[in-house]
């Protein structure tokens, strides 16, 4: 059994800051490749960065300068430092990881979803 469990998401106003954590848990040899992705309201789930487990990282074009992915090999996590957050952020954060379960097992997780929402 594998788990990714999101924390820290919140209600914060324009401008502010918020940092997502991810963390993996259960039967797990390594972890691969980590995501965030997001849903807003009435629109499709989108990638909001990535990163190898060599450190690699990419944002997308939306969140380039403002959102910084970051993980911690050891502790199986993830994290999403949000800055300049702006209303369109608004959105449903999911944590998103490919991990080894065995020696020919590689699956892709996801958690359950954390909502972030910004506003005045």
């Amino acid at each position: 059994q594998v788990q990714l469990v999101e924390s820290g998401g919140g209600l914060v106003q324009p401008g502010g800051s918020l940092r997502l954590s991810c963390a993996a848990a259960g039967s797990i040899i390594s972890v691969n490749d980590m995501r965030w992705y997001r849903q807003a309201p009435g629109k499709e789930r989108e990638l909001v960065a990535a990163i190898t487990s060599g450190g690699t990282t990419n944002h997308a074009d939306s969140v380039k300068g403002r959102f910084i992915i970051s993980r911690d090999n050891a502790k199986k996590m993830v994290s999403l430092q949000m800055n300049s957050l702006k209303p369109e952020d608004t959105a449903v954060y999911y944590c998103n990881a490919d991990i080894r379960r065995s020696l020919y097992n590689v699956m892709t997780y996801w958690g359950k979803g954390t909502l972030v929402t910004v506003s005045s």
